[in-house]
Formats: structure tokens, C-alpha cells, sequence
């Protein structure tokens, strides 16, 4: 494995971090790129800017972009969450590969606009189909595109070692709950979620339906 060469693929590619060129962030697929287990055309976001670029960097043909992983999108997009939908499940901000989305459970989420990739990942695991992609309006000259990069790139890697702290923690953290609180049977732990599931879920369709009143007729 080459450092150097993985640290040049990584900084030409976009930072979304989506995980569509089939790995879980844009430094695993640099490594894959450098390694011969990938090949230049995997990441959509990239387009075929992108691939040039990892072509001349590597000394090989350029090639249209491999569509099976996804499709460019126009311009760039952030996600946005109906904030009166929301049931503050954090299912979102358990996926987001740059932390982007802050909220606590049974609270109201929001995505910080500045900090999102337009990555996707938040949207299929929400269950109240409360996020969106927006288009925004985008700065176009290199420097800023590489401070955004960067930001991202520094937002995925903190992440991940905050995932691994995070980790180790956690069997002490839980040993010590179980010390604290009587033991809860598997069964009344199921109900007991199921509950707390199907109250947010009725909160929310009511906020949904009440929404639904107050929009104004299509004429």
C-alpha cells in the first residue's frame, strides 16, 4: 500500500462520503483505487471531472462513469427535514457520515446546511419520510470546493473516532446500567420500544393531518 498515492486519489474525490462507489467512505475508496480492487469510475458525485482527474493522476485512459453505482446529480443538494414531522427517532443522525444532522431522541432534528455532503443516506432510514434533498446554490471557484472537501473529509474521520471511543466505552457503560436497574425480561424490554415506537408514530401522523388541514386547497 502506497500512502502518498492513497492520500492523492483521496484529495481529488469529492468527500461525499455516500458510500455509492460500493465502500463506506471516500478514504476506503481511495485505498481500493490505489490497491487495484476498484476502478476509476465508481463515484457518481464525482462525475467525470472526477475521473479525469484520477486518470491523469494515474497515467490511464479516462472512462464514462460506471452508472450502476448511481447517477450525477445536477448542481448541488443538501437534506432537509420537516421539522414538524419529526419524531426525534435518531435514525438519521445515527447514519450521517459527517454528523451534519444534531437532534436528541423524541426531540426535533436539524441539519446543519453548511456541514451536509447531500450524501442521501438519511433519508431511507427515516421513518416518517420527513427529509428531503434541496438544491442549493453553488460557489464554483477551487478553493472554496477544497475547503468544503476538507471539511468534510475532517467531519468523516472524526466521526468514525468518535464511533470507536464510543465503542470501547460502551460494554463498561452498560455493565454498570445493568449494576444500577433490575433486570428487564427480553419480552417487556420489546413491548416497552414498541410502545415508545407507536406513540411517536401516532404524534407524528396527528402533527401530519393537522398539517394536512391547514394546507391551503390546490386551485
Amino acid at each position: 500500500m502506497n500512502p502518498l498515492l492513497i492520500e492523492a486519489i483521496d484529495a481529488l474525490l469529492p468527500q461525499t462520503q455516500c458510500g455509492k462507489c460500493g465502500f463506506p467512505g471516500c478514504r476506503p475508496y481511495a485505498e481500493a483505487i490505489a490497491e487495484g480492487r476498484a476502478d476509476i469510475n465508481q463515484c457518481p458525485p464525482g462525475d467525470q471531472e472526477g475521473i479525469g482527474k484520477l486518470a491523469q493522476l494515474l497515467g490511464v485512459p479516462p472512462k464514462p462513469l460506471n452508472t450502476s453505482h448511481g447517477l450525477p446529480r445536477p448542481g448541488k443538494v443538501i437534506a432537509r427535514i420537516d421539522e414538524q414531522l419529526c419524531i426525534g427517532c435518531t435514525f438519521c443522525t445515527r447514519v450521517c457520515p459527517v454528523d451534519a444532522i444534531v437532534g436528541a431522541g423524541k426531540q426535533m432534528h436539524t441539519v446543519i446546511a453548511a456541514e451536509c455532503t447531500g450524501c442521501e443516506l438519511c433519508i431511507a432510514p427515516c421513518p416518517m419520510d420527513c427529509i428531503s434533498l434541496v438544491s442549493v446554490a453553488e460557489k464554483t471557484d477551487d478553493i472554496w470546493r477544497k475547503q468544503a472537501a476538507d471539511s468534510a473529509r475532517s467531519r468523516y474521520h472524526f466521526r468514525l473516532q468518535r464511533l470507536a471511543r464510543e465503542k470501547q466505552t460502551s460494554p463498561k457503560a452498560l455493565r454498570s446500567k445493568a449494576i444500577a436497574q433490575p433486570k428487564i425480561t427480553p419480552a417487556a424490554a420489546e413491548e416497552r420500544k414498541h410502545a415508545i415506537v407507536q406513540a411517536a408514530l401516532k404524534r407524528a401522523m396527528a402533527i401530519r393531518a393537522q398539517a394536512d388541514n391547514n394546507r391551503p386547497p390546490v386551485k
